[in-house]
């Protein structure tokens, strides 16, 4: 039987070892027939340290490496483009009537 194979966004790479991967997935209500969007979060495996935050992974199941991990990192699909970080300090500028 092959290994459980899932495609997400890593969400944190804060810890060693450890990511978190955001796994999106449409699927459909039995009796109403309408189609809604579940989110699935995942803790996967990460020996190299080589995935990082907004990266497309890929994520294949393993035997437990711990409580929460029993999948690793399979491949980095696509690596992030970049982060926009908003500045919480703005300066603030005098008024006119100010002086």
């Amino acid at each position: 039987m092959a290994a459980k194979t899932l495609t997400g966004t890593v969400t944190s790479d804060a810890s060693d070892k450890t990511i978190t991967v955001t796994v999106t997935s449409r699927e459909t209500h039995p009796i109403y027939r309408k189609q809604y969007t579940v989110t699935r979060k995942y803790a996967a495996h990460d020996e190299k340290n080589e995935a990082k935050q907004g990266d497309l992974v890929s994520i294949v199941a393993t035997r437990p490496v711990s409580r929460r991990k029993s999948f690793t990192l399979d491949q980095v699909l696509e690596k992030a483009r970049g982060t926009i970080e908003l500045k919480d300090d703005m300066p603030t500028s005098q008024t006119e009537g100010e002086a």
